[in-house]
């Protein structure tokens, strides 16, 4: 009987200990910090959507106005803004370098905003109509210059003046038109007249020659005496 209640009294777990009550109590105190935390950020933002809701109404319905900038925001906020525009069937752009200085812009359908205006904000530069209007005129007569300049072909370029007459007072003016027609080509030039030339005989006369004057010579050689 002993050893039975001795093995059931071993089977049993200890009661905790001090230091183990410790971190239970500050894992339920951390466990309740974190749900307060979680249900505050959730109460943050049902509060924030239904404020944007409010301000994307009265922008609809304030037909003098066609975008609307808001003040920079963090990410969760830019999300639900740009869903709430979602939901109201309106465009919605995100423009700013730095995440902490990102902003909405949200657009009227009717008023959605063209690739220049949108890269001008993208650049940080207010968006000014008149002065993109101008821009695409200049463009727009830029481009018609160049198809005229197409159709009509190269610009012949013609001097001011001819050099003839700057310089007429050193060669005259029918200087150069009559020395023009004195000028005739050489078709000789290259060509040495057979009259100019030293030695008239073909190769084989001259061949002869200097065999005969060798065998001269070598004859003189064997008839002079050696002394």
């Amino acid at each position: 009987m002993a050893d039975l209640l001795g093995s059931i009294l071993s089977s049993m777990e200890k009661p905790p200990s001090v230091g183990d009550q410790e971190t239970r109590r500050k894992a339920r105190e951390q466990a309740a910090c974190l749900k307060k935390l979680q249900e505050q950020e959730k109460r943050q933002k049902v509060e924030f959507r239904k404020r944007m809701e409010k301000e994307v109404s009265d922008f609809i319905q304030d037909s003098g106005q066609t975008k609307r900038k808001f003040q920079p925001m963090n990410k969760i906020e830019r999300s639900i803004l740009h869903d709430v525009v979602e939901v109201a069937g309106l465009t919605s752009f995100s423009f700013g370098e730095d995440d902490e200085c990102r902003y909405v812009m949200i657009f009227k359908k009717e008023f959605a905003p063209s690739d220049e205006e949108l890269d001008s904000y993208r650049r940080g530069e207010e968006w000014d109509p008149q002065q993109a209007e101008e821009k695409r005129r200049l463009k727009e007569l830029a481009q018609w210059q160049e198809e005229e300049a197409a159709q009509q072909g190269p610009v012949v370029v013609s001097p001011v003046s001819d050099y003839k007459d700057k310089y007429s007072h050193l060669i005259g003016k029918g200087a150069a038109k009559d020395a023009a027609h004195m000028l005739q080509a050489n078709k000789t030039y290259g060509c040495v007249p057979v009259a100019n030339k030293r030695d008239t005989r073909s190769i084989e006369e001259a061949m002869n020659e200097i065999r005969a004057k060798k065998r001269l010579r070598q004859s003189g050689e064997e008839g002079t005496p050696s002394s």
